[in-house]
């Protein structure tokens, strides 16, 4: 028996999306490596996917960020 209890951080009322078990958790149920969040509703954790493959998408097409040239598609080959 392990003398301390490693302990994920977060608070109870703040909602995350566990990416393990794919469903909105309220609090640190999770470890953070499995979790997206917080979220201040149990909706806006629930759009977590979603909201993450939007921003992914900005950053893709982001000129700032690729200096200018357009980034090359990892499928193509």
């Amino acid at each position: 028996m392990a003398l301390f209890k490693k302990r994920t951080v977060g608070k109870p009322g703040e909602w995350y999306y566990c990416l393990e078990h794919k469903k909105v958790e309220e609090g640190p149920d999770c470890p953070g490596k499995d979790r997206f969040g917080p979220y201040a509703t149990p909706a806006e954790a629930a759009h977590a996917m979603e909201t993450a493959k939007e921003r992914n998408l900005e950053w893709e097409t982001d000129e700032r960020w690729h200096d200018g040239k357009p980034r090359e598609d990892p499928d193509e080959d």
